[in-house]
């Protein structure tokens, strides 16, 4: 009954590939790595975004200056002016 179970055990940690996780854990020099590379990563992510949505925005916004809208038009003329002589 003990040994049933002790098997049973052994097989699940085997499956979860528990000594692989335990090593992983008591490698400190290993999780700083990893840890730090998936910072690099989601940072990099994010400029990514960052970027693709500032300039979907900008896009829209230009859209909107052309249409001659009362007072939103003047506002975002202004808002892309400064921001292309901010790219300059």
């Amino acid at each position: 009954m003990l040994n049933d179970q002790l098997e049973r055990f052994i097989a699940a940690a085997e499956r979860m590939r528990l000594d692989e996780y335990v090593r992983f854990e008591s490698d400190r020099k290993r999780r700083l790595r990893d840890a730090f590379f998936q910072g690099v990563a989601r940072g990099f992510g994010a400029m990514i975004g960052f970027a693709f949505l500032g300039t979907v925005m900008l896009l829209i916004l230009q859209e909107v200056a052309k249409r001659k809208l009362p007072l939103i038009s003047d506002f975002v003329a202004q808002v892309i002016t400064l921001v292309q002589m901010r790219m300059k």
